[in-house]
């Protein structure tokens, strides 16, 4: 299980809706509950199953009028409870009488007609004036019945009993509604919450400027928003500060080190001027990748179809001199006589350039430019390979595969943003006769 989901505030808040729900709604039942069982509402309740056996138990006579037979139910009634009465009526004014009707009962058969159902309770013990009345439709017709002598129960337990069966589904109806309602409700309620994680997930270096919107968020995460917002417009303008200051470090190397490498180059030649050129081209390598860096993030360059062929062949022929200087032997090898992709040819030529001169101060040898069919540009070398588990690293900015190597670790991470920026993809190889091969695919036109 993951650590999101178990500090999940969505599934805390539901659970804790719930709960607090059903322990509210069981206290209430059982206050009501203990309310009943304490509170006299005097009297005796009378079973209302007597009135249906009674019902049961009558039959219209061959010449009219009613008479009463002795069924098993009412046998099992009389049984249980020996006083049991009754008197019924039918539609025909028709009336019978059954058991020790008591007194007050014996002249209110003439108005059963006017009362379709009563409970009586009687107060006083033996309850013996307890009665209820029923319509009661059987086979041989449709009876009023006033009933009493049989099992009487608590008003209270009575009340008690029908609470509960009320309470029941009233109960389902208020746990299991909000049981679905509320993580609706709880979801919709951190609905800007969620957008607010997918804008989050999209900021990006590359893409600066961006900010969070609290459209839809709660209040009280308000203040973080604002708070995050704040961080990011800190870190933009940290950003370009950065960017501004190697802009300017980069524009004014390049006139000193030009004017260096003049001076350099009108000195007899010799070993030294041969290491003094190494370094100042390396110098002035440095202050033309800060430049493409800025370029790249500016990104405002117009593609155009260009010749891998071509663009990798003049590339092998300013690189020469430098190769030869540094006691490397560099080749170019055209699988094909042409390769056409779209792409800004300034930033491909540079990537191939600081792949060549990657080559040349960390491998020596014998270097090799190759061009494939379909965008391949290759670039080979004899020296010690690179390590599998550093091919990934080598292309972030100022990563080096030993402390002391020369270079400020800018050229492969400059490279990988070019072929990024063209859409494609640059990875390392083994190359089968040792050393390292770098492989960039760029989407063929």
């Amino acid at each position: 299980m993951s650590t999101s989901s178990v500090n999940s505030l969505k599934k805390r808040l539901i659970w804790r809706i719930l709960t607090f729900q059903v322990l509210l709604l069981m206290a209430v039942i059982a206050g009501f509950m203990a309310l009943l069982t304490r509170a006299d509402l005097g009297g005796k309740f009378l079973d209302a199953d007597g009135a249906s056996v009674a019902a049961g138990a009558i039959r219209s006579g061959p010449g009219g009028g009613l008479t009463v037979v002795e069924t098993a139910q009412l046998l099992a009634m009389r049984a249980e409870s020996p006083d049991f009465w009754f008197i019924a009526r039918n539609e025909r004014g028709d009336i019978i009488r059954s058991g020790p009707v008591p007194d007050a009962y014996r002249s209110i058969g003439e108005h059963l007609d006017r009362i379709a159902f009563g409970d009586i309770r009687d107060s006083a013990e033996p309850y013996t004036l307890s009665s209820i009345v029923r319509s009661v439709s059987t086979e041989s017709g449709t009876y009023t019945v006033l009933a009493g002598g049989g099992r009487l129960w608590s008003a209270s337990f009575a009340v008690f009993l029908l609470a509960n069966l009320l309470l029941l589904p009233i109960v389902l109806i208020v746990v299991l509604i909000p049981a679905f309602a509320i993580p609706i409700i709880v979801r919709r309620a951190f609905a800007g919450l969620s957008d607010m994680v997918d804008q989050a997930r999209k900021i990006d270096v590359d893409r600066r400027g961006a900010r969070l919107s609290d459209h839809r968020v709660p209040a009280e995460v308000r203040p973080l928003v604002e708070a995050f917002n704040g961080a990011l417009q800190r870190l933009d303008e940290g950003y370009e500060r950065r960017q501004r200051f190697i802009l300017d470090a980069a524009h004014e190397l390049r006139t000193p080190v030009a004017i260096l490498q003049t001076r350099l180059e009108s000195m007899d030649a010799g070993p030294l001027r041969n290491r003094l050129l190494i370094d100042s081209n390396r110098i002035a390598g440095l202050a033309e990748q800060l430049l493409d860096l800025e370029r790249i993030d500016r990104d405002d360059a117009d593609f155009i179809s260009l010749d891998l062929v071509s663009l990798c062949r003049d590339v092998a022929a300013d690189l020469a001199p430098l190769a030869l200087s540094a006691g490397c032997d560099l080749s170019f090898a055209p699988g094909v006589d042409q390769v056409l992709v779209r792409g800004d040819a300034g930033a491909i030529g540079r990537a191939v350039t600081n792949l060549v001169r990657n080559a040349i101060e960390h491998a020596g040898g014998l270097i090799t430019i190759r061009v494939e069919r379909g965008g391949v540009i290759e670039v080979t070398d004899e020296g010690p390979g690179i390590p599998e588990r550093e091919r990934e690293r080598i292309f972030e900015p100022f990563h080096r595969l030993q402390p002391r190597d020369h270079g400020a670790g800018l050229g492969l991470h400059l490279v990988s943003e070019i072929i990024g920026r063209h859409k494609g993809h640059i990875c390392v190889v083994d190359e089968p006769s040792g050393g390292a091969c770098f492989r960039i695919n760029l989407p063929a036109v």
